[in-house]
């Protein structure tokens, strides 16, 4: 089984990479974030809180964001194994998720760590948009729609750019993320779960490396 975390600031390619994971290894994918959209979407509670610490580009406190992904660990459609995007971010919820994994008996198999330069970075994610009805992300520069105007997924019109996406706060969220990114690496490095591949590739490239690293598991 993998259990598996991808690593990476925001834009380094997290999302394509999990869905040819997926595919391959049919394992569930977790993002945190969009356990908050969907909540903030449906203006819950937690979502509202969620939103005023997003649109800013900070990230959500640890109180908010660990109930949320134990209670997602542990519903059944976890039987393959799981990715873990955008959590954890720092080490104190690297520690709360080891006790999260410890009783779910779920344990980490590998922690993968995407690594792209803050230039290429801020170039994809001010050029990144998304489907409003049903929130495919695409790009300006890699990803368009096959039919202009029209999402891929399910046929809407309606595009829209996250607040946290826009070039302003695209940088605030880099900031925030990589002083938070060096102590997480450590952490796993010292564990011997963490592998680092160069997002830099292409993305076919980038998952051929991920692949190499996951089938050592099989």
């Amino acid at each position: 089984m993998i259990n598996l975390i991808l690593l990476g600031l925001p834009g380094a390619g997290k999302g394509t990479a999990s869905e040819r994971i997926v595919d391959k290894y049919h394992l569930t994918h977790i993002s945190t974030g969009d356990m908050f959209r969907e909540a903030m979407a449906n203006k819950t509670k937690v979502g509202l809180e969620a939103k005023s610490y997003i649109d800013k580009g900070n990230l959500v406190p640890d109180k908010v964001t660990a109930k949320l992904v134990e209670e997602r660990l542990g519903q059944p459609d976890i039987k393959n194994g799981y990715i873990l995007d955008g959590f954890p971010r720092t080490t104190v919820q690297a520690e709360l998720l080891e006790g999260i994994t410890k009783r779910l008996n779920k344990p980490l198999t590998n922690v993968i760590s995407l690594e792209v330069n803050e230039k290429t970075l801020i170039k994809r994610l001010s050029a990144r948009f998304m489907c409003k009805n049903c929130g495919a992300t695409y790009n300006k520069i890699s990803k368009m729609p096959k039919v202009k105007n029209t999402c891929d997924r399910c046929g809407g019109h309606e595009f829209y750019q996250r607040e946290d996406d826009k070039p302003e706060v695209v940088k605030n969220r880099l900031k925030v993320n990589e002083k938070m990114n060096t102590p997480l690496k450590d952490f796993y490095q010292k564990k011997g779960l963490l592998t680092v591949i160069n997002g830099e590739q292409t993305p076919e490239k980038v998952f051929e490396d991920i692949d190499t690293v996951l089938s050592n598991n099989q």
